[in-house]
């Protein structure tokens, strides 16, 4: 009877092991049932989960990134082979769901907040990222994949506080090049069309390193930053400021003013401690600058372009329109 006992365990302890591949990783996926409905639940320890939903999860919250809808909770059933994350290369990564795995690789970087990564091949969402040991490489959710470095910072940090240079940035065939601006930043020294070449003596090749360091520095840090403006190569100093929003978190660059804003530019909430610009909740904003704006994309790009003080035209209760001059 002991032998059995023991054999038993020993197969049980060896149910994910490397040897079993991919499907093991099913496997486990279902064991613990970390896929449900909409949204991802991963055992991380005996007793918390690493959670991503876009609403609020039930259950004891100890942690909470609202930009990448991430939570940390207890966890009362207390799976007993959590997740790890894999810090190291792959050898090979799969995306994972309760039924499939389909291998693969990230093949376009997480750019900050504002661009997720993607999976080479087309995968519903929402999926895990593993190794064959099953490990956890990222998770997939709709906006994209969310990688492990950042996973792994939300879990093991204690301030998850994000940094901002008030900068935007994307790969060109010329370097990395400044898209956006965040005009409200104060005294904030870039211009649309820099290309920024290293941040802090170190040479910066992509826009997903850039926009990783500037986000993981410690908020209020001073960086040099150095870039190329019209053929010429100037040096930057700058201090970080707190993020307050990308990925879930709509952004518009008019969160200084204490505006949050859905996808479809609709307010859903305000800042009372900012200044009153006669504003409700449901507004919606129509125009900036003399420009029909139909996107957070739109937004950040028409405010970028304003020289003193932007003017936004809103939609209240679908038949009545008013504009707004922020100062």
């Amino acid at each position: 009877m002991l032998r059995v006992v023991l054999t038993l365990s020993f197969l049980f302890l060896n149910l994910y092991a490397c040897e079993g591949g991919f499907d093991s990783c099913i496997n486990k996926v279902k064991d613990s049932n970390s896929l449900q409905n909409q949204t991802i639940q991963l055992p991380i320890t005996k007793y918390t989960r690493l959670v991503f939903s876009t609403i609020k999860p039930k259950g004891k919250i100890l942690k909470h990134d609202p930009f990448l809808a991430l939570y940390i909770v207890k966890d009362s059933k207390r799976f007993k082979h959590p997740f790890r994350i894999n810090m190291r290369e792959p050898s090979g990564v799969a995306a994972i769901n309760k039924s499939s795995s389909i291998e693969g690789r990230i093949f376009k970087r997480q750019i900050g907040l504002n661009q997720f990564a993607y999976f080479k091949y087309e995968v519903k969402a929402p999926a895990i990222l593993t190794n064959s040991c099953c490990s956890l490489e990222g998770i997939l959710t709709p906006r994209g994949v969310i990688e492990k470095v950042y996973i792994n910072r939300f879990i093991n940090k204690k301030d998850i506080r994000y940094s901002d240079i008030g900068i935007r940035v994307k790969d060109t065939n010329k370097g990395i090049k400044v898209t956006s601006y965040d005009p409200f930043m104060k005294k904030n020294p870039f211009k649309i069309g820099d290309y920024v070449l290293s941040m802090d003596g170190k040479k910066v090749k992509y826009s997903s390193t850039l926009m990783r360091r500037i986000l993981f520095a410690k908020v209020g840090s001073t960086h040099n930053v150095k870039i190329k403006r019209n053929g010429k190569t100037l040096n930057i100093k700058v201090r970080t400021q707190q993020r307050l929003s990308g990925g879930y978190k709509v952004e518009t660059y008019l969160e200084k003013y204490g505006l949050t804003f859905d996808k479809n530019l609709y307010i859903i909430a305000i800042d009372t401690k900012k200044k009153d610009y006669g504003l409700k909740v449901g507004d919606q904003l129509l125009k900036v600058n003399d420009k029909h704006v139909k996107n957070q994309k739109d937004v950040m790009k028409y405010i970028s372009d304003f020289k003193f003080h932007p003017t936004l035209l809103f939609e209240r209760n679908a038949n009545f329109q008013f504009f707004i001059n922020m100062n």
